[in-house]
């Protein structure tokens, strides 16, 4: 005789950067075991094969790119898949850094975060038209998750960096034409970047410095020396510390 089949609960969500609307299940007992043991292994590519999988595995809507979606629109489903499978809440912990008689407190503080309350801070997301030049402008996507896959393949940290940036590269305007990215090779896109003045190629790194992230703003009083902290809490990471 089979065993019963359990029914699962079916939630929602919308993208906040590709504004993509998702239906998912939560992950299952297999899962989130695959997923522990990834973690435990302190490894990022395996970690970050995990997500993936698991993602692709919950996500019911048809003609979801998942490799093709913005790292951060990753990051927030993640959480948000995190939080309905396991738990809303998650427990941390921050050490007190007020100095009191010279000496920091050193107390640590507990915190106790709603994973379903993190948004995406999106005050001041880049123009994502740079201008290089009174004429040149490059158009920049949002980097996709498909780049972390290929950032795993570089030892040298600048040429990981180059690569991101040419990837994220939509099209190059020079005030008649326009050159898109992908009918272009990314020998001449990396020749293109490379030819940039330092100046010119710091509004390219303004655009990724400045991308949305994950934000969770706390408010917490030291028990200790009664000091009261607010901390920014950002990133996918910050939020399993």
């Amino acid at each position: 005789m089979a065993l019963p089949k359990i029914d699962v609960p079916i939630y929602e969500l919308d993208l906040p950067l590709s504004k993509k609307h998702i239906r998912f299940r939560p992950f299952l007992v297999k899962e989130q075991r695959n997923l522990m043991m990834a973690m435990e292994a302190d490894d990022k590519e395996t970690i970050e094969k995990n997500i993936k999988q698991v993602l692709h595995n919950c996500t019911l809507t048809e003609n979801i790119d998942i490799e093709s979606l913005p790292i951060i629109d990753i990051e927030f489903y993640f959480l948000n898949l995190r939080a309905r499978s396991v738990g809303e809440i998650v427990e941390n912990k921050y050490r007190c850094e007020n100095e009191v008689d010279g000496k920091k407190c050193g107390n640590l503080m507990d915190s106790k975060i709603n994973l379903l309350d993190v948004k995406v801070d999106m005050t001041n997301v880049p123009d994502s038209l740079v201008k290089i030049t009174d004429k040149i402008s490059i158009g920049m996507k949002y980097p996709e998750f498909s780049i972390l896959d290929r950032a795993t393949k570089f030892e040298n940290p600048t040429d990981m960096a180059f690569d991101m940036i040419v990837e994220s590269i939509e099209f190059v305007f020079d005030g008649e034409q326009y050159y898109y990215a992908k009918e272009t090779s990314p020998g001449e896109l990396i020749e293109f970047i490379e030819s940039l003045n330092q100046d010119q190629f710091a509004k390219i790194e303004e655009f990724f410095n400045n991308l949305p992230k994950l934000n969770k703003k706390l408010e917490l009083t030291c028990k200790k020396c009664k000091f009261h902290h607010t901390i920014e809490v950002e990133g996918l990471d910050s939020f399993f510390g």
